[in-house]
């Protein structure tokens, strides 16, 4: 056999299992490539994947090779780990066959060892689930690597972008980088009154992820201003104490726009810091990375604002392919009847598909049987969708203005179109707003009709 994708799926499954480690970015990339007829050397991995090759050669494919030591049991390398690797995984699938058998003979059908994931929240590093798009995760991987990297990731909500930022991350965990990853949505309201008890929060949460004592004190002068004392603590104190570079990754920076004031000098200071990585080298080590759900409606200059600099990237929803392939993972079989009929009621969204593959894998129900019920009381969107009327009831503007959009496609006020985009509940096709999936049209429609 040489089916290289489920030997590479089962390897990292078995290290996991085994060790509790999870594989990084590049030990997989070695990995696939250690399996292949035709394997490349370790001076063309880290030339391909940016890295140095002592590096490739004495640091991660050692943990490599040890770690998938520990796991099958038998002392690994690159030259034996084909056999080794096959001959675990027949051995394993021979086990999972008798064990059928034995379940079928007991209970008269067979008890399933698929261990099903739930679609909510952040997809785990090392599960077999996550769906990479386009080479998307590849661009942001080499995009990190650059001196002046800032990356912006927009998507509506559940689309995936916390998933695609803890895989850059982990991308640049493996570079030895240093990495700090914050959620403007954990933080309290409180956070928010001032510009300045923000940027002391953001400081304190920046220092304590890298581990240093904080100094904010020390480098705090009020009369100065606080985003120029954020600006002399980064330089002046943390990109000092480090000698690789920091990936900073904030998530829901949408939530500032509820904050203009807050926002808008904290936008404008890292807009600030990304025109100073082209001429101070100290700053250069700083990498940004920021994910929104809402498209910004703030005022900003164009020249101060960050959302016109570095590499944008959209999350696009799932392809009928990417469908398929990830209901397989899912150890199901969809009809090409039943894929239609999910990608019309879904639009592919990749929280609505995951629910209804996970909920089918869960309760051995086929997807057509599910969809059925979809907007129904005790359908599997039941509790999504009822979030999503409370999120709009909240707002009547916004209830008002998805009312007119269920009857026809319709130009509405900016603020408002992107804030129903940022729900998924739109789409924006040259300044109309359209109804984004079948499933949010039955429903409200239903909902309005009484």
């Amino acid at each position: 056999m040489k089916n290289i994708d489920k030997l590479v799926e089962f390897a990292i499954k078995i290290v996991v299992t085994k060790t509790g480690v999870s594989l990084t970015y590049i030990q997989k990339v070695i990995l696939r490539e250690s399996l292949v007829e035709n394997k490349k050397t370790y001076a063309q991995i880290a030339e391909e994947n940016k890295y140095s090759e002592s590096y490739i050669k004495f640091t991660i494919a050692p943990k490599l090779w040890h770690l998938l030591s520990q796991a099958l049991g038998e002392k690994v390398n690159k030259t034996n780990l084909p056999a080794l690797l096959e001959k675990q995984f027949i051995n394993h699938n021979n086990q999972e066959s008798s064990q059928t058998i034995t379940a079928m003979s007991g209970v008269g059908f067979p008890r399933s060892h698929y261990v099903v994931e739930s679609p909510e929240g952040q997809v785990p590093l090392a599960s077999e689930l996550y769906v990479e798009r386009s080479q998307l995760e590849q661009i942001c991987y080499q995009e990190i690597l650059q001196p002046h990297a800032f990356i912006r990731i927009k998507a509506p909500r559940k689309m995936g972008k916390t998933s695609l930022i803890a895989r850059i991350l982990d991308y640049g965990t493996a570079q030895n980088y240093h990495t700090v990853r914050l959620s403007l949505h954990r933080a309290g309201t409180e956070v928010f009154e001032r510009s300045d008890r923000f940027l002391r929060w953001f400081c304190k949460n920046v220092t304590g992820q890298l581990g240093l004592e904080c100094r904010l004190n020390d480098y705090w002068d009020e009369d100065m201003g606080a985003l120029i004392n954020s600006t002399i603590y980064f330089q002046g104190y943390l990109l000092k104490e480090v000698s690789n570079p920091i990936i900073l990754a904030l998530d829901g920076v949408d939530q500032l726009f509820e904050y203009p004031e807050v926002a808008s000098d904290f936008f404008v200071l890292l807009r600030s810091w990304y025109e100073e990585t082209k001429d101070i080298l100290i700053w250069q080590k700083l990498r940004v990375v920021i994910a929104h759900a809402v498209e910004v409606y703030i005022p900003l200059p164009t020249h101060r604002s960050p959302f016109n600099v570095g590499l944008a990237i959209e999350l696009p929803t799932f392809s009928p392919e990417q469908v398929q392939d990830l209901a397989e993972r899912h150890k199901l079989e969809l009809t090409n009847p039943e894929l239609e009929q999910l990608m019309k009621l879904t639009g592919g969204f990749p929280y609505l598909v995951r629910l209804a593959l996970y909920q089918s894998a869960r309760l051995k129900i086929p997807v057509q049987a599910l969809l059925q019920d979809a907007t129904k009381k005790t359908g599997i969107y039941q509790q999504h969708l009822q979030s999503l009327l409370w999120n709009i009831q909240q707002h009547p503007k916004l209830a008002d203005a998805f009312q007119q959009v269920l009857r026809a496609p319709i130009q509405l006020e900016i603020e408002v179109a992107f804030k129903l985009k940022s729900l998924g509940l739109v789409h924006l096709i040259e300044n109309q707003a359209n109804v984004s999936c079948d499933l949010y049209r039955e429903y409200f429609r239903q909902w309005y009709a009484h």
